[in-house]
């Protein structure tokens, strides 16, 4: 392809000088350059451009959306001119389509961003029966994500299926690697129903990961976290039997982190606490009919839009928390239930916030915890029969954040009264 004919000469060698000067030069001089260049070496410019604008979007207007959306619109009519022979054109195609669909949703123009995830998803099935990707999902999570948001969770969870066979079928799935899709498979599969076909899924990854701790490639914390998750969807199957053996287990390695610790130190895994924490406190974040919801279970495919309203909702929480308290203390048999799920409620939200800013993460989170098991104490106290199960569920909230701030024997403490409680 040669558009010389159409170009100023002058304009390329000036470009070509910027590029090859000894001087730094400023992305947006870069820019520019390849601009120009890019119409006479499509092949090599073209993906230096997309790249360029995509650095620029992200390092010099990450608040000012509107500019970002117009700098990677541009990329991605750039990318769109490389040849389809080009080998990394799907990759690049993908990864620019990604940016663009993260932006239309934080500007909340979800319907336009669907349909880029949609076609994220299409190219890159599309790519793998060319040979050009390896994996038949290349692309698809996004569009798993926001299919969940929708409340299309059937379809969701057929995306996620797919996800995790892709893993499984992709060689030794003990690195890790299976632990986020099935976790998200099985919320998608819960949430559309399928309430046994959720806690196979879960059973699966529970084994999974004993394996994983067993060969020292996984912590007894993230063990302690995803037992306590599958305690809680058989507890809600009544399959009480087999919660039961799940909160011995927990039992038996909080005794272990009371007395020796980790076996070998970890890096920051909060994470795994609190999207397992936020998935718990899911049935009390039902959305009005026809609005979206977070996508829990999924630790980022929450787009900017649905995260920014979730955290946000922190505020009217803390109001209605407020107006309940006084309340709740005059007339608990009236008030106090409400106080308590809203209280949850906020207290989950601040955990799932508090995901990305870890610094002093026990010392925000605790009180919110501690109010949480008084409000509960309380519940209990008054002779209901939800009593106890409140309090339980309080205590091993707690526990879990115990466990995320090395707090061992707290959390054992914690767990071990919420475990009698339960029978």
């Amino acid at each position: 392809m040669n558009h010389s004919q159409n170009v100023d000469h002058e304009s390329v060698l000036r470009a070509r000088a910027i590029l090859l000067g000894s001087g730094r030069i400023g992305l947006h001089e870069e820019i520019r350059a390849y601009r120009v260049l890019a119409q006479v070496g499509p092949l090599t410019y073209l993906p230096k451009l997309v790249r360029a604008l995509l650095m620029l979007s992200h390092l010099e207007f990450r608040d000012r959306p509107e500019i970002q959306l117009n700098l990677i619109a541009e990329a991605l009519t750039a990318v769109r001119r490389l040849d389809a022979s080009e080998p990394k054109r799907t990759e690049l195609l993908i990864e620019t389509l990604n940016d663009y669909q993260h932006q239309l949703y934080t500007l909340g123009r979800r319907a336009e961003g669907f349909a880029v995830r949609e076609e994220m998803a299409l190219t890159g099935r599309r790519a793998f029966k060319d040979g050009e990707v390896d994996s038949p999902v290349f692309g698809c999570g996004p569009l798993a994500a926001g299919l969940a948001e929708e409340g299309r969770h059937l379809e969701a969870a057929q995306l996620y299926g797919e996800m995790v066979e892709a893993v499984r079928s992709g060689g030794d799935p003990s690195d890790g690697r299976l632990w986020w899709p099935m976790v998200e498979w099985s919320a998608e599969l819960d949430a559309a129903g399928l309430h046994d076909a959720a806690i196979d899924a879960f059973t699966e990854l529970s084994a999974a990961g004993r394996a994983e701790l067993e060969g020292g490639r996984s912590s007894l914390s993230i063990r302690v976290w995803e037992l306590v998750r599958l305690a809680q969807l058989l507890d809600a199957r009544a399959r009480h039997d087999e919660a039961r053996t799940a909160r011995g287990d927990v039992l038996t390695l909080l005794a272990e982190l009371a007395a020796t610790g980790e076996r070998k130190s970890w890096s920051n895994i909060v994470d795994w606490w609190t999207v397992l924490l936020g998935l718990s406190g899911r049935a009390d974040e039902q959305p009005a009919p026809g609005e979206p919801a977070p996508p829990f279970g999924s630790p980022d495919g929450w787009s900017p839009d649905i995260r920014r309203a979730y955290v946000e909702g922190r505020t009217a929480l803390e109001e209605t928390v407020a107006v309940l308290t006084p309340l709740a203390r005059r007339d608990p048999r009236r008030h106090l239930a409400e106080l308590i799920t809203v209280q949850r409620r906020l207290t989950i939200r601040s955990a799932v916030h508090q995901r990305g800013h870890h610094y002093r993460f026990m010392e925000n989170l605790r009180p919110l915890f501690d109010e949480g098991v008084a409000l509960a104490r309380r519940s209990a106290g008054l002779g209901e029969d939800q009593g106890p199960d409140l309090l339980a569920r309080a205590l091993t909230d707690r526990s879990t954040l115990l466990v995320a701030g090395k707090q061992y024997a707290e959390a054992h403490d914690d767990f071990q009264e919420a475990a009698a409680l339960l029978g």
